[in-house]
């Protein structure tokens, strides 16, 4: 049985920078997520891909994001236990013991939620022909960009990730834009920028079409496009992405007695605490009056958790708030040399 004050389940980056936030206030903490790599959603769906609203850092990738989260908290020694669900949750006084499927048993007085609450797969096409190109020429996620250079990249979505990815291909592929509506989801200079580029002819926009076929024996060699009238348009490619969104699964958390309203948690805004006391949700699962799904808000979110769990973890101790660049007990806890 592994004993720790906290216990996160999820490693992505809400999850990673509130490890850090528990290693500032002197708590030991463990992370356990069900993916094989830490980073969650950053990793997994566009570690390729620009972030831009990271503060202080104009622009990093989702991969850069989470290997700058890893090294923060390299200092604190916090194991990370990945390809580990969690399946089991039940209080034990006032601890919680946690099971995996990993047959690990952790005993803590805190858990937080940090977004990886069980599986997520994308929204797939339809034609069921798809799955045969499925993870070669028919992908769902970006994991290196470059495999695209110099090819016909097919592109469905209206949202973010589809105009994010049309512009950023659009640099060394031919790209083509392809959405079931006239109007896109995305953040309003980026669907800008799509139609300026289709414009000037460096994409070619297709709205109100949906995939209606995929054709080729070993590899895929073109694709047929429906439009709402009924007219269908033949097109030759390399690839075809679908950005459709994901499937939350939320498995076993479902059954761990939280207030879940629409696969999210209920949680107050003083310390991000859900209806069972010691239990936390942090990050994308976390719901709140005027949430905003950000990594920005994951993190302030993760802070404010990680010092609610210090009463619990400390229940002798008065937790005394420092600013990091003038504690010496936090500058020791970071290895800092003054």
């Amino acid at each position: 049985m592994i004993k720790t004050d906290v216990l996160i389940i999820g490693a992505g980056p809400t999850g990673l920078f509130c490890a850090h936030q528990l290693g500032i206030i002197g708590l030991t903490c463990e992370i356990v997520d069900n993916l094989d790599k830490a980073g969650g959603q950053c990793i997994e769906l566009y570690p390729d891909k620009p972030i831009y609203d990271i503060p202080a850092i104009p622009e990093c990738t989702g991969e850069e994001l989470t290997n700058n989260l890893i090294n923060q908290i390299k200092a604190f020694n916090i194991p990370i236990h990945l390809s580990e669900r969690v399946d089991e949750v039940k209080k034990e006084n006032d601890n919680w013991i946690v099971k995996t499927n990993a047959g690990k048993t952790f005993i803590t007085p805190n858990v937080i939620i940090a977004g990886g609450v069980g599986s997520f797969e994308p929204r797939k096409f339809a034609p069921k022909e798809c799955e045969k190109f499925e993870n070669q020429s028919i992908l769902y996620s970006i994991k290196d960009k470059k495999i695209f250079e110099g090819k016909t990249v097919c592109i469905f979505g209206g949202g973010d990730s589809a105009l994010d990815w049309a512009v950023e291909l659009s640099k060394n592929s031919k790209v083509n834009l392809i959405h079931r509506r006239d109007d896109f989801r995305g953040a309003q200079s980026t669907v800008d920028k799509a139609h300026e580029l289709a414009k000037s002819g460096t994409i070619n926009l297709y709205t109100k079409y949906q995939l209606a076929n995929v054709n080729g024996e070993n590899k895929l060699e073109s694709i047929d496009i429906k439009h709402d009238d009924g007219e269908i348009k033949s097109i030759n490619t390399d690839f075809a992405l679908g950005f459709f969104g994901l499937i939350m699964q939320l498995g076993p958390i479902a059954n761990w007695g939280l207030n879940i309203d629409k696969k999210t948690i209920e949680v107050d805004t003083e310390k991000f605490e859900t209806n069972q006391k010691g239990i936390y949700a942090v990050g994308d699962i976390c719901n709140y009056p005027g949430k905003l799904k950000l990594i920005l808000s994951g993190f302030h979110e993760g802070a404010l958790a990680a010092r609610a769990c210090f009463k619990l973890a400390r229940p002798d101790e008065k937790y005394r708030f420092e600013f990091t660049t003038s504690s010496k007990t936090i500058k020791n806890r970071l290895g800092v040399k003054e």
